[in-house]
Parts: C-alpha cells; sequence; structure tokens
C-alpha cells in the first residue's frame, strides 16, 4: 500500500503544481517566495508544506525533481488541473524564485491556532437577526429539501469566484450566492431550523447563512486548514476539525463561539504516539453525539456533545489513515475509510466499538457515502481513490457486514451518490485523461456498469436532487459549470455556469443522512 501511495503522489504532482498557482488570483511583486505560498498556496498544500488537498511541496518531496521541469509545469499549466499557464502573468525570475523556495523549505513545524485566535478571528455581519425576513424571499417548498448547495472553488481558489451557490433543484436556478473569499470546500445544513447553512473553506473559516436572506451573518476562523465539519442533530452545535493545526473545536452553532477544543493525538495501530490530521466529523440521528476521525493516529473518537465537558470515547486500532465516512441503519453504524489498510471499518456508535473491517479496495475513498436497499438487503457502495493496478466499485451487504460484488470502473473514483427513488448509482473518475470528463452510471439490481457520461471540463462529486428526479454533477476545470441530468432517462437538462464548482451538497441530506437511503430505509436493520 505504501508503494500505491507513493504511485498515487507522483501521479498527483502535476496537480499539485497546478493547485500551487490556482490559489491565489494575483501575486503581489514585493512578496517574498515564502509570503507567496502563505498568501496563495497553504491553503491547498498546507501552512506546514506538508499538503492537504494537494500533496506536500517540500524539500523532501521535490527532492530530486528538475527545477527546469517545475518551472515548465508552472509556465505552461497543466491539462485537467485547476492550474492555468502562467507564462506572461510571472517573470521568469519570479518562477526560478519560488520552485527554489519549495524545493529548499523542509515541512515545517505545525503553526499553532489555539481558541483565543479563533475568538479574535469570529466576524458578525448581522448583529441583529431578528431584523432577517420571517420567510425566504425566492420560491421553494416549505422545508428546503430542494436546495442544493455548490462548493465553487473559483478559478484561482480565492478572489471573486469563490462563492457558496445555492440552486433550487425544481427549477435548475441560482437562489443565492455567498462570497466565500477563499474556496469553498463543505456546506452543511442545520437539521433543526431550515434557515440555517454552514460553509466551510479550505481555509478552516466557517460562515453561518441565512438562507432566507441568501447571506452570511457570522464567520470564524476554526484553524488553517481541514475540511471536517459536522453540526449536531438539535441544531445547537457544529464540530469542526483541521489538518493544520492538529485539533477540534466545538462551537455553539448560533453564535461561532468556540466552546471547547480538542488536541487530536493518540497511540496509532502500530504503537506509536502521533499527532493527527482531522478526518471526518459527522453528527448523527441516533443520538447526541459527534464522531471524528483521527487520520493518523487510527482512532476513532465520540463526543457527547450534550453531557458536561464533552467527555469523549475512544475507539482504537480501526485503521492506518483514516479519511471519510458514512452513516447507516438509522446513524447508528459509521463506515471509515481506511487508506493504507484497503479497508472499510464498521464502527456501531451504540455499542461504541468497531465491528468489522471490511475489504474496499485500494486507497478507499467514500466520500459522503451512498447506500441503496434492494431486495430487503442495505447495500453500502465505496469508491476508491487512486493509481490502482485494479479499479473497483466495493459493494457491501450492510446488514451482514460483509461484501458482495467488486465492480470494475475505468479508472479511480471518488465520490458515490445514490437516490432511493433513482435506478442508478453514480461514480466519478479521476483520473488525468480524458476519462475524467465522465460518470459511471451502475445499475443497483444487476450491480454493473450500464453507461457512461461524458459530462465534460472535469466531472466530479455528483448527488441527487432530493426527489431523485435529477442527476447533478460538476464541470469544473475546463467546464465551469454544474450540468444536470433526468435521473432515468440521462438525458441533460440544464446547465448552471460557475467558476470551477467542486463539492455539491442537497438539503435532503439532513432528511436521509446517507445518499441512497428514504427515511424508512435509515431505519431498517435496526
Amino acid at each position: 500500500m505504501k508503494t500505491t501511495m507513493r504511485r498515487l503522489n507522483l501521479s498527483l504532482l502535476a496537480s499539485s503544481m497546478a493547485l500551487l498557482l490556482a490559489s491565489g488570483a494575483t501575486w503581489a511583486k514585493s512578496d517574498s517566495p515564502h509570503d507567496i505560498y502563505m498568501n496563495n498556496c497553504a491553503s491547498c498544500h498546507g501552512a506546514d508544506h506538508g499538503g492537504y488537498l494537494a500533496p506536500a511541496l517540500n524539500a523532501d518531496t521535490l527532492k530530486g525533481r528538475s527545477p527546469t521541469a517545475l518551472r515548465t509545469i508552472v509556465m505552461a499549466g497543466s491539462f485537467d488541473t485547476l492550474m492555468p499557464p502562467f507564462y506572461g502573468r510571472l517573470t521568469d525570475d519570479e518562477i526560478r524564485g519560488v520552485v527554489k523556495h519549495l524545493q529548499t523549505t523542509p515541512k515545517q513545524p505545525n503553526p499553532a491556532w489555539t481558541i483565543d485566535d479563533m475568538k479574535k478571528s469570529l466576524k458578525v455581519y448581522v448583529k441583529d437577526e431578528t431584523t432577517l425576513p420571517a420567510k425566504p424571499a425566492f420560491a421553494i417548498d416549505d422545508k428546503f429539501e430542494n436546495l442544493i448547495g455548490v462548493a465553487a472553488r473559483g478559478k484561482y481558489g480565492r478572489g471573486e469566484g469563490s462563492r457558496a451557490i445555492f440552486i433550487n433543484s425544481a427549477t435548475h436556478q441560482k437562489v443565492g450566492e455567498i462570497a466565500t473569499g477563499t474556496a469553498a470546500h463543505i456546506i452543511d445544513f442545520n437539521p433543526a431550523n431550515p434557515r440555517w447553512a454552514y460553509v466551510k473553506t479550505d481555509t478552516a473559516e466557517i460562515f453561518k447563512v441565512d438562507l432566507y436572506s441568501m447571506q452570511a451573518t457570522r464567520s470564524i476562523k476554526t484553524g488553517w486548514n481541514g475540511p471536517g465539519m459536522g453540526v449536531s442533530r438539535d441544531g445547537k452545535y457544529i464540530m469542526a476539525g483541521s489538518f493544520v493545526p492538529h485539533n477540534a473545536v466545538i462551537l455553539d452553532a448560533d453564535t461561532l463561539e468556540p466552546l471547547k477544543t480538542f488536541e487530536l493525538e493518540g497511540i496509532d495501530p502500530d504503537g506509536k504516539h502521533v499527532s493527527s490530521d482531522s478526518g471526518m466529523i459527522i453528527g448523527t440521528p441516533y443520538a447526541d453525539i459527534f464522531a471524528i476521525a483521527l487520520e493518523n493516529a487510527g482512532q476513532v473518537w465520540i463526543i457527547d456533545y450534550n453531557k458536561d465537558g464533552f467527555p469523549v470515547t475512544k475507539i482504537t486500532n480501526v485503521g492506518r489513515h483514516l479519511h471519510d465516512a458514512f452513516l447507516t441503519h438509522g446513524g447508528k453504524k459509521l463506515m471509515v475509510a481506511s487508506y493504507d489498510d484497503s479497508i472499510v471499518a464498521a464502527i456501531d456508535l451504540e455499542e461504541r466499538k468497531l465491528i468489522k473491517k471490511l475489504e474496499a479496495g485500494c486507497v478507499p475513498h467514500v466520500g459522503g457515502g451512498s447506500a441503496v436497499v434492494v431486495d430487503g438487503r442495505t447495500l453500502g457502495f465505496g469508491t476508491n481513490f487512486g493509481d490502482c493496478d485494479k479499479t473497483v466499485v466495493s459493494v457491501w451487504d450492510l446488514d451482514k457486514m460483509e461484501v458482495v460484488k467488486q465492480i470494475p470502473v475505468s479508472g479511480g473514483t471518488e465520490s458515490p451518490a445514490a437516490h432511493a427513488n433513482a435506478p442508478y448509482v453514480a461514480v466519478d473518475i479521476i483520473s488525468k485523461d480524458r476519462r475524467a470528463r465522465t460518470v459511471q452510471l451502475i445499475d443497483k439490481k444487476t450491480l454493473d456498469v450500464v453507461k457512461t457520461l461524458d459530462v465534460g471540463g472535469h466531472a466530479y462529486f455528483p448527488e441527487y436532487s432530493a426527489d431523485g428526479k435529477f442527476l447533478y454533477i460538476s464541470a469544473g476545470y475546463n467546464g465551469d459549470e454544474v450540468v444536470v441530468y433526468d435521473a432515468n432517462s440521462l438525458q441533460k437538462v440544464a446547465s448552471i455556469a460557475m467558476e470551477s464548482p467542486a463539492g455539491i451538497f442537497s438539503r435532503g441530506r439532513v432528511k436521509y443522512m446517507t445518499r441512497g437511503l428514504s427515511p424508512d430505509e435509515m431505519e431498517q436493520g435496526q
């Protein structure tokens, strides 16, 4: 698996250089190479040069790389990534300076971001929220179930194009946009109050959004970078985690006031005490708890947010390099991907213990999760993020916790999507060739790939509308649009323009938690 990860890192080098420059719209000529990196690159590659969305860029990871080859990538850009050509925008001396800085700078110590730093970063845009409108300023269903949020990165990962964009999936029309400054990464919705959403950016800033008036009312910076965020079932708390620094925080969802931080560290499966990035964070409809994966420590922590002191239960030896996860069985079971072990670990949140480790192909990545009920069986689907010799989508029987099938697909995959009312499970293909334009459709009953859609651009992050009638797909990089298909006929029905759309998040997730299960099916197997 270590060899696989090395191949993955090498295959992503072009992407890493792409994101290096893509995260800033302008470069101030007075900036030092260090300042240029921190202001424009750290949100993707880590403030410590240790990697985040894109691989680490430092003296070790770039050792032996030709400066000429790296300069060429900067000048010419990279096909099917966020990297535009910078020939003519930067002088040759500027390009040489940046490349030299990367090749001579070691990975840096993890910079701090304390609870006091968080409190100082809190911004209030609407002082009196009672002045906000009593109903939406646009036409939509009462529960906002047709609302879809898109994390638009923007061409350069920051600036005017970086926005959270909200769409009425019944009409495929934009109903609001929230400027985020840097690339939006995750959009989550308050389960208890349909008017509130929360947007987290690549730079770990969280915006509280009033969906009725489509404006941000508050924001807070919870770290330097890190995607993890979850909202409690009662809508009172948010938990957010960071890659840099290695901590997590519980916030008051109303005020965004930080209430408690957690240092993420522990004994990993190999017996070493490590400090850890934050992996997935998730709330559950089952209980007043959050679950958080410690990526490097191989642990899942369960936090009781309605008990004094926010006590923690630690489940150890879950796997190596944990990342994303999804819920099933009424939110009582948690399926966690472990990159380096090629498994997905099943955890019982009620018993607070590891149930089983399931075979999952190389570098398993479950995204937001997908599960369907077919002939009385709850089937879960897992994708595989990486340059693998054998690219498959794994299917598990989540009632029996056993592997059902591994479905061959045309490349690495990232984010599965399903819906109880739609016939197909959609998986996005990630590659550095024309396969990246495609999404493959798996028939829920036969568990075979039956169709491949050529979406254009770099097609990824499929998401069904809340009613299952439409399939939304981001066509970023070259496409700069969200493309909408009829979920049954797979005919294209709409296109919505925006700069580099990424993650797509239906508010329907609040209702069914795991994509593909109806609320009734979420309870199946209890």
